[in-house]
């Protein structure tokens, strides 16, 4: 297996990776946070265990699975529930699921359980503390569901077409960590080795997720069938996931973040580059991307939407694999993965050529290495430095910011939308700017209006420091102390308009999920999309021999 040489330079510009119709073209890739968790379960041997599975007729009761690692051990404590159908709703503003979970530092006792059981069900309205780490909900897909039980009850086996189609047996709405509603700070776990990379509570949370949906489901199998139930075959339960309905509230943490959207984006680029270096593939390199783009070809062919974006996307991706495939016949005297991409740049779409990107990276287990450096330590990043000059600062936005420079903002189409926090949910919104009063309440995720306006407001300044500026201008002290912090963060910023009239925010969804490791994107508007997690992963008697390409499609 050949180990990709480590660069420095080469990296593609910022100026064409962080554009949204790039970013929201983004797949998922060895980097992605949930293949992260699965190979350090694997590699470290963790061990896994359902310790508490009490669930009555109606499938109302409580299930333990508990991960237990060299030095610490994790439960999900999950709640079950016989909910009517006119109560099952994915939206932010439901009260009530079919399942309710929470990551438990540890295990359990008997009087955790209790306490656990009146609240974690209730979600928002509960409260849960220290001990637990996330705090999530789950909805059945109720047509699959059904289809599953009946199936598995009457001693048969499910449809695969009808697997495929869906992808999951249940859908999380919401997955809550770093100290919502009570749960463990993100800074009291940042020592955790398990920890390290960005969100795996959260990854680890929807794989144990994952595995009491199966067991939740063979179980109502057996109520129903009693001696003629059978369980779900193992080949066909690594085909389904688990679901995830994903809104607004997701959309604008590429803005709050700005230094860790960069770590995500700088290690997969200089992934990218180190293979782009390697001017000798391998015929077995060649082979193994080959052989996960048929399995990719496979997985693109089950991937339907409605949106009407997908409609377009979608067909022109199929197109495009199957070019990608043909090019791919065999592999030229000399190979080398930059042709290939160079090629792909000149030929096919961005939905392809993001595609390819991640393939490329899988012969190279040595770009691993980079998944160090994702996360970032938001809470030490420095104030605004008063002593910078004006000028400086001024030059600094015209190189970085010139996109939004050449931006009118005058136009209704250029500021046609707001994004402020709703006060029922305190989740983040995006309003029409001339058809609701809500200025007054709009948040600052327009990086580029707003550098726009300091650097507008910085000329005639030029003698100055930044302090003896802001203590005139303070409006444009977070865009100053943004541009500041961003000085190295090359790809920290998203260049595109993000309250223009033609935003589309499933574009910051998608790029968020990407890295998550999510598959089949479903928008189902421009503001919501589904998704599936751990789709083919193995179940968690299987982790021990999991293989690294787990998320493609087997043959």
């Amino acid at each position: 297996m050949q180990t990709a040489p480590q660069v420095t330079t080469s990296l593609r510009p910022a100026a064409e990776v962080m554009r949204l119709a790039r970013l929201g073209s983004m797949h998922a890739s060895r980097l992605s946070f949930m293949r992260i968790l699965l190979r350090r379960l694997k590699h470290q041997a963790w061990r896994f265990e359902r310790t508490r599975f009490a669930f009555d007729a109606a499938g109302e009761g409580c299930a333990v699975y508990t991960a237990r690692g060299p030095e610490r051990a994790y439960s999900l404590v999950a709640f079950g529930r016989d909910l009517p159908d006119d109560l099952r709703s994915d939206r932010v503003i439901a009260t009530a699921w079919d399942a309710t979970f929470t990551l438990f530092d540890g295990i359990p006792t008997d009087a955790d359980i209790d306490r656990l059981a009146a609240n974690v069900p209730l979600q928002e309205a509960g409260r849960v503390s220290a001990s637990e780490l996330s705090l999530s909900r789950a909805n059945r897909s109720v047509r699959l569901w059904a289809h599953v039980v009946e199936r598995l009850s009457n001693g048969v086996q499910p449809d695969q077409a009808e697997l495929d189609a869906v992808g999951y047996l249940m859908r999380t709405t919401a997955v809550y960590g770093s100290g919502k509603f009570g749960a463990a700070d993100r800074e009291t776990l940042a020592d955790r080795a398990e920890f390290q990379a960005p969100f795996q509570v959260e990854m680890l949370s929807v794989l144990l997720t994952r595995q009491f949906a199966r067991d939740w489901v063979e179980h109502q199998a057996q109520v129903i069938g009693g001696a003629n139930a059978v369980g779900l075959d193992e080949a066909l339960a690594r085909r389904l996931g688990i679901g995830n309905s994903t809104g607004l509230g997701m959309a604008p943490f590429l803005l709050n973040h700005p230094v860790l959207l960069n770590n995500w984006i700088l290690a997969k680029e200089t992934a990218l580059a180190e293979v782009c270096t390697i001017t000798d593939v391998t015929g077995d390199a060649w082979q193994q991307v080959r052989s996960l783009l048929a399995r990719v070809q496979g997985d693109i062919a089950s991937w339907h939407s409605e949106h009407a974006v997908m409609q377009i996307r979608l067909p022109a991706l199929r197109a495009d694999v199957a070019r990608l495939v043909q090019a791919m016949q065999s592999p030229p005297q000399g190979a080398a993965w930059r042709d290939l991409i160079e090629w792909a740049r000149q030929t096919l779409g961005v939905e392809a050529q993001e595609l390819l990107h991640s393939l490329v990276l899988e012969p190279y287990p040595s770009v691993d290495r980079l998944a160090v450096g994702m996360a970032a330590d938001e809470v030490a990043l420095p104030a605004v430095d008063g002593s910078a000059t004006v000028a400086d600062t001024a030059a600094d936005i015209a190189a970085r910011y010139r996109w939004a420079l050449e931006t009118d903002w005058s136009t209704a189409p250029a500021h046609a939308r707001l994004w402020y926090v709703s006060e029922e949910k305190l989740e983040p919104r995006l309003a029409e700017r001339l058809d609701e009063p809500l200025e007054p309440y709009e948040q600052p995720l327009a990086p580029g209006r707003d550098m726009a306006l300091a650097y507008h407001a910085l000329c005639g300044f030029e003698g100055e420091r930044i302090a003896e500026f802001l203590l005139r201008h303070p409006q444009h002290r977070l865009a100053i102390q943004r541009l500041q912090w961003l000085k190295t963060a090359p790809y920290g910023e998203i260049h595109d308009n993000t309250i223009g009239a033609d935003l589309l925010p499933i574009d910051m969804l998608r790029c968020k999920l990407s890295f998550f490791g999510a598959a089949r994107f479903d928008p189902r508007s421009d503001r919501w999309v589904r998704i599936c997690m751990f789709r083919h992963a193995p179940y968690l008697d299987g982790v021990a021999e999991c293989a690294d390409d787990w998320m493609y499609a087997p043959q």
